[in-house]
């Protein structure tokens, strides 16, 4: 089954989605504070509401996942999982790397998804079988296999503290040529264009996880838990 229509949709829908929060972030915004701590504005709420509503438009029998409280029951079996701005913090201190994350999940697997990011002008996408493009250019994972030539990307590293392994993950990473921290998606996006070999996230929601996922692994990147068992693409809530 290809996805042509649905990546064209959620393409679409992130860019309209993105010009409306980037035109937020130039002008400034105030952030409000959620239950779990984590900051929302404004441009978060109206970009998922206008994503919510093109996606509707186009799909009617198809459900809702919104990190920001949209919601709708699929009559179709297809559900759309939606980060309307994928690292707030980012976006709030002017920051390029926020993104907008689109993507269809059906019979439990994610099938198609959707990484753009407004400020940088950058467009990721990739559907089940059809390989991971940024822009209109294929893009492939690297070749590098020795660590000491690799750039590993660790998201959030302050949640892994409480973590069983965080006592040696210091010590772990010395083995890699390069070592960054980022706290959005554009790690995964670095693996999956072989920029980067590896990225480490501890945690992670369904819209934080569903879209660069299938994206990465489009790529040829392997997922797996930090236990070493193969990562599920189950994206749930």
């Amino acid at each position: 089954m290809g996805y042509e229509r649905e990546i064209e949709v959620a393409r679409t829908a992130a860019l309209r989605a993105g010009q409306l929060a980037l035109r937020y972030q130039n002008q400034g915004v105030e952030p409000e504070t959620k239950p779990d701590l984590s900051p929302v504005t404004i441009a978060d709420r109206e970009s998922e509401r206008l994503i919510a509503s093109l996606l509707a438009e186009a799909f009617p029998e198809d459900g809702l996942l919104g990190e920001e409280g949209g919601s709708k029951r699929p009559a179709s079996g297809r559900r759309w999982i939606v980060d309307p701005i994928d690292g707030t913090r980012e976006f709030l201190r002017g920051l390029p790397n926020w993104a907008v994350l689109i993507a269809l999940e059906s019979g439990g697997g994610v099938d198609a998804g959707v990484c753009h990011f407004p400020a940088l002008n950058v467009t990721y996408h990739a559907a089940r079988g059809a390989g991971a493009w940024r822009d209109d250019s294929r893009i492939r994972i690297s070749k590098i296999a020795e660590p000491a030539q690799a750039v590993l990307y660790i998201s959030e590293l302050n949640e892994m503290a409480g973590l069983a392994f965080a006592p040696r993950l210091i010590e772990w990473t010395r083995q890699f040529g390069m070592v960054h921290n980022y706290s959005s998606c554009q790690d995964a996006m670095y693996v999956a264009a072989g920029q980067a070999e590896v990225s480490i996230q501890a945690g992670g929601k369904a819209w934080d996880l569903a879209a660069p996922r299938i994206v990465a692994e489009e790529a040829g990147r392997c997922s797996s838990t930090l236990t070493g068992a193969s990562r599920s693409t189950e994206a749930t809530a």
